[in-house]
């Protein structure tokens, strides 16, 4: 059936998936003319259209606007480049938002109906509150203590107790490098570190899986600050000094004492200072990257603003060279379990189970296609068995 669609429309869809004509085509396995013909004329047959819309992750139905539709986040976006607001948020990252808003709307409702309280400590700080109060509360809720990063044999499994300790407050944390389990579809550390979705019963953080470990440390504690404040938003975090956003330079300076608190570090500088590079000394030894360590030392006045300077402009090149991870590689179970928050998985499987979920929205929630891949990811994961 041959269909006349608005070629600005075309357009705009190819372009929001970040495609070039070119790129279409070969994806489509068609010539560039046809590209080209669909964006000049808009006519194509209906089995093209719904291709299309497959290529470029787009709903069907946006295919038949008449304009192009005006795409935002839908939560506050904090992201800042030099200074400068972001550009415009990438397919990628609006349906990862999309996704964990699916996943939490879900979870609110599954603790409701199990009529479990609030959680008080959302919303209960301000960006009034003294930062040492505010990083206090944190560190004695979650346990997020330096004594668990330090004797952790590896860096990530530093962040994965660190995880389990938040989510034993009633924090969802969703950790992945792409949308979904689509490897061909990656998600991008320069656009966004994480972000935060505040709720009083399901509050939800989302750390960027491509990023380094030690990133994802700062962002996970910068994150965690956002609930306490009952604060949606995203972030980039390029610098553990944010001066345009005040919610994000509070949230930057309760993070960073809450991972490296001024006691610790003053009680460490003695000894730290002896080696070559006292900052990476101490990231190893906290599982922190040296800028954040960087950040510590000189609010506690440790370094002189010059040294700070100089250190953490060369630091922030080393940072940039390390090799990122898309959580694409181990054990499949074990990486989904994750993707998705532990937490959140064990309330699906415990919901299934008894009959309140269907085996098909556990399998949409969890985001898996086959029943049997559900069952091994419950009793392998969670020892349960159906």
């Amino acid at each position: 059936m041959n269909i006349t669609l608005q070629p600005r429309v075309l357009r705009w869809v190819r372009e929001r998936a970040g495609l070039s004509k070119a790129d279409l085509a070969d994806g489509l396995g068609l010539g560039l003319d046809k590209v080209e013909d669909w964006e000049r004329r808009g006519a194509l047959t209906f089995g093209q259209a719904e291709r299309l819309a497959k290529k470029t992750h787009a709903p069907l139905g946006y295919l038949f606007l008449r304009e192009p539709l005006r795409e935002s986040l839908p939560i506050p976006d904090l992201r800042t480049v030099a200074g400068q607001r972001a550009a415009e948020p990438s397919l990628e990252l609006l349906d990862t938002l999309d996704e964990a808003e699916r996943r939490q709307d879900w979870y609110r409702d599954y603790v409701r109906s199990e009529n479990l309280a609030p959680l008080d400590f959302v919303e209960s700080i301000s960006l009034n509150t003294n930062h040492d109060i505010a990083a206090q509360s944190i560190r004695d809720r979650v346990g997020f203590q330096t004594e668990i990063r330090a004797v952790a044999s590896t860096w990530e499994t530093a962040l994965t107790l660190q995880i389990e300790e938040i989510e034993e407050s009633g924090v969802l944390v969703m950790r992945n490098g792409i949308v979904g389990a689509n490897t061909h579809r990656p998600l991008s550390v320069e656009e966004f570190r994480g972000f935060a979705l505040a709720d009083k019963y399901a509050p939800l953080i989302f750390l960027n899986g491509a990023d380094g470990k030690a990133a994802q440390m700062f962002t996970l504690a910068h994150e965690l600050v956002h609930i306490w404040l009952g604060e949606s938003g995203i972030s980039n975090l390029s610098r553990t000094y944010a001066v345009a956003q005040r919610v994000e330079a509070f949230c930057n300076s309760v993070a960073a004492k809450v991972l490296a608190p001024d006691g610790e570090v003053q009680a460490i500088w003695p000894e730290a200072r002896t080696k070559e590079s006292p900052w990476e000394w101490i990231g190893r030894r906290f599982k922190l990257s040296s800028l954040v360590v960087l950040r510590r030392l000189a609010d506690l006045r440790l370094i002189r603003r010059s040294e700070f300077d100089r250190a953490y402009e060369e630091q922030e090149q080393k940072f940039a060279q390390l090799d990122a991870r898309t959580g694409g590689g181990g054990n499949y179970y074990t990486v989904q379990k994750h993707r998705v928050s532990p937490r959140f998985a064990r309330a699906v499987i415990e919901s299934t189970a008894e009959g309140k979920t269907s085996f098909r929205d556990a399998l949409n929630l969890l985001g898996m296609k086959k029943t049997d891949t559900f069952r091994r990811f419950a009793k392998e994961q969670f020892d349960f068995s159906f």
